[in-house]
């Protein structure tokens, strides 16, 4: 049995399968999610799994080099976008953070390995995320 780390096998095994520059997503209990695109729903009832709970377990297992956010999360939810920075400062790596808009956010999930959904219900929770790679 594994004792530490992702525990939900789903999320561990598209971890897993990542190469560098590949993306999956973390998206609110709204998001919509391709058909084409493998759907990770944890969303257990409204607010639970959080958004950050999820990103803070996945951005302890997955090198991440680069982060989309909706423009409009900064009007929006300012809270998560704190939450984000500050979590994005405590990794000590190199992060962008690259702002677009949220149509096209949604459309770049169609090229994400997989969307995790969450059960977060504000607006705007939903990220991006690219895979660095882990040598160099």
């Amino acid at each position: 049995m594994k004792q530490n780390g992702i525990l939900n096998s789903d999320i561990s095994r598209v971890l897993s399968y990542l190469g560098h520059t590949d993306t999956i997503c973390i998206g609110d209990c709204g998001l919509p999610i391709p058909d084409e695109v493998e759907r990770i729903d944890i969303a257990l009832k409204l607010g639970s799994p959080s958004f950050m709970e999820v990103l803070e377990a996945v951005s302890e297992d997955m090198k991440i080099e680069k982060i989309y956010l909706a423009q409009e999360i900064k009007g929006n939810n300012p809270k998560i976008l704190s939450e984000i920075k500050d979590l994005v400062q405590s990794l000590n790596q190199e992060i962008e953070i690259e702002y677009i808009d949220h149509t096209e956010l949604k459309t770049q999930t169609n090229k994400c390995k997989a969307v995790i959904r969450t059960g977060e219900a504000t607006p705007y929770a939903n990220i991006i995320l690219v895979a660095g790679c882990i040598f160099a």
